[in-house]
């Protein structure tokens, strides 16, 4: 039988480079976790929001949420965090940061899911290095990362990946991957959605 597959917004960081919570900035007519909120729900059994303790007042009850355990540095964190929760499932994790992701790119993900990886990447055709903020993680690649993190001397998710079993899958355009984390970047994501 196959592994659930639930989803899982990553919202809790900081956003120090952008200077205002990344999540809640507006690409697509809501705050940006919600769009991406949305966007999983229609590919896993269940959704929820990666958040930090203070944020929780700032939720809808029609938000499901996790509370990140402040174990791991990074985007780890709120991954493995949500893994300790739901040990059986797979996640499909998506950083909040990422406004031309679509649901198509998504579709593609899910569709292309290897289950028997540790996970199933987003990568673009130019560097060819697993996305681990758009990726599918399987329960035993989580199992395994919870392993590596005891000894490694990095929290980087994509190292871990690299380094791992993982299936790599190419969206149609590299672009769909760009994550913006600076006004700078912010001002070129939106000129690309109005388009």
């Amino acid at each position: 039988m196959d592994t659930k597959l639930y989803g899982l917004i990553l919202s809790g960081g900081k956003s120090t480079r952008m200077g205002s919570d990344k999540g809640l900035i507006e690409y697509h007519g809501v705050p940006q976790r919600e769009y991406l909120y949305k966007l999983a729900q229609t590919v896993c059994e269940k959704t929820f929001l990666s958040i930090r303790s203070e944020q929780e007042t700032e939720l809808g009850s029609e938000y499901n949420y996790i509370i990140d355990k402040n174990e791991y540095k990074g985007p780890l964190n709120g991954i493995l965090s949500a893994h300790r929760e739901y040990p059986k499932v797979a996640w499909l994790v998506l950083a909040c940061d990422l406004p031309l992701l679509n649901q198509s790119t998504i579709a593609q993900l899910v569709t292309n899911r290897n289950l028997d990886a540790y996970a199933t990447a987003s990568a673009t055709a130019k560097t060819r290095l697993p996305e681990p903020l758009v990726a599918i993680w399987e329960p035993l690649g989580l199992q395994h990362a919870v392993e590596h993190m005891k000894t490694a001397q990095s929290s980087c998710p994509r190292k871990f990946l690299i380094n791992s079993d993982t299936q790599l899958v190419f969206p149609e355009n590299d672009e769909e991957l760009y994550n913006a984390n600076s006004l700078e970047e912010y001002e070129f994501a939106k000129t690309k959605v109005e388009k």
